[in-house]
């Protein structure tokens, strides 16, 4: 049928994969939106942390623009991909053996809750940004709308492991209520880490106590870390549209 066939009623069809192009194009506004109202926590002659995925980027973008304007910041990237991006856009570099204390890092999450519980780790690289996060005085965490939830859970939950370790941790996180799947590359071969350790996506549906569980997975011989981050968010921005919400955290 084609896209824009006139239906009764002055209804009109939208193919499955037009609304899927304009469903992403207006995902990606909201990042860009969210990307470039985090750059203005970033002050001059600051440690900044430089986050990972498809959200983070654009802020690494932005701030890569007010350093060509002038901004002197050195950046610690939380993975290979995002050193990579900021070394292009002309962002000075810097590690954790220069600096232990960054001043604000930001970066995305696959998920928010009301207590500012979040998961990540879609991109891969949840251990560094856990690093990152913990040595941040700031974490600002931005998002699109679809990253709000009432309750974490419907996005699958990053555990980084050993891959040593992979089908003992397996048959655990099943016993916790979870559906365990080996993060696979487009090729068939697992996903391996900036660590050079595997991801187990377990699926749990809801997570209505995440410290709990952050507890019971910690206690696992062989995680190497998860994607719940507890008490590490500061400020939340997400984008609705052309709009910018933020959210303040009281601790």
């Amino acid at each position: 049928m084609p896209a824009d066939l006139d239906l009764p009623l002055g209804k009109r069809y939208i193919s499955p994969s037009r609304l899927r192009d304009q469903l992403k194009m207006a995902n990606d506004q909201e990042k860009e939106a969210a990307g470039r109202a985090s750059v203005r926590f970033v002050k001059d002659g600051q440690i900044v942390g430089l986050g990972t995925g498809s959200t983070a980027a654009y802020a690494v973008r932005f701030l890569g623009e007010r350093v060509r304007q002038g901004l002197k910041i050195r950046g610690i990237p939380t993975s290979v991909a995002t050193r990579d991006l900021a070394a292009s856009l002309g962002i000075p570099l810097a590690t954790l053996e220069e600096f232990q204390q960054i001043d604000v890092t930001i970066d995305g999450a696959d998920e928010v809750d009301p207590h500012f519980n979040l998961i990540k780790g879609g991109g891969g690289a949840l251990l560094r940004e856990k690093i990152i996060a913990s040595a941040s005085r700031q974490n600002i965490i931005i998002g699109d709308s679809g990253k709000k939830v009432s309750m974490l859970g419907k996005f699958p939950l990053p555990v980084e492991i050993i891959p040593f370790a992979q089908p003992l941790l397996a048959r655990r996180i099943e016993a916790l209520g979870a559906k365990v799947k080996l993060r696979l590359k487009a090729d068939g071969s697992p996903f391996v880490t900036d660590e050079h350790h595997h991801i187990l996506d377990c699926h749990f549906g809801r997570i209505p106590d995440p410290p709990a569980l952050a507890r019971q997975l910690d206690a696992m011989p062989g995680v190497v870390e998860h994607g719940l981050f507890i008490g590490t968010t500061t400020v939340v921005l997400i984008a609705k549209g052309h709009d910018v919400e933020e959210f303040r955290s009281s601790s």
